[in-house]
């Protein structure tokens, strides 16, 4: 597949520019999902998902190969993603580092694990609570499907920053859901 698209790529640069929507096709829904659930807005999502396609196309000639092209342009959706949260301010939820220490994890798993449709619901408007990068680390991770060091790459950190960010935003996550129940 990544041959495959590392050919595509080269077509591309040569001229053969409609092969593009291959790219569109391939990877399109799955960057405005990511975009979508950080920036919590459809309409602004579309918008960007456009602008990512675009700079992506712009800038094809500096794609290496080194990671995946899915990788690549997620990198790129992540980085106008949140750049578009940083022009505007939203209201998200802060916690003290303490309060997070004092949660066990199996108190957490216990609660995350539970499947019913009001637990679903009061999951979602937990996650719309966190700031835009604690959203896209859940969404790349656990909504997206894509490994710890994948999620890792396109995030520009760490694999270990990553899995204990992700660490704390599932306590925080578990904050928010119980302070909903009182």
């Amino acid at each position: 597949m990544e041959n495959n698209e590392t050919h595509i790529i080269q077509r591309i640069l040569r001229g053969e520019t409609a092969l593009y929507e291959y790219f569109l096709n391939q990877h399109g829904q799955q960057v405005f999902s990511l975009i979508a659930r950080i920036i919590c807005n459809q309409e602004d999502a579309e918008e960007l998902t456009q602008d990512v396609f675009l700079k992506a196309f712009q800038y094809l000639s500096s794609f290496k190969a080194e990671s995946s092209f899915s990788t690549w342009i997620y990198s790129i959706a992540y980085n106008t993603a949140i750049s578009a949260t940083r022009k505007k301010k939203f209201d998200t939820f802060a916690m003290d580092d303490t309060l997070l220490a004092n949660i066990s994890d199996q108190q957490v798993d216990e609660t995350l694990n539970d499947e019913s449709e009001e637990m679903i619901i009061r999951l979602n408007r937990a996650i719309e609570k966190l700031n835009s990068d604690e959203r896209a680390l859940i969404t790349l991770f656990y909504y997206e499907e894509k490994s710890l060091n994948e999620t890792a790459l396109i995030l520009g950190l760490t694999e270990s920053n990553a899995k204990v960010k992700l660490h704390r935003v599932r306590k925080k996550i578990y904050v928010l859901i119980k302070q909903e129940e009182v």
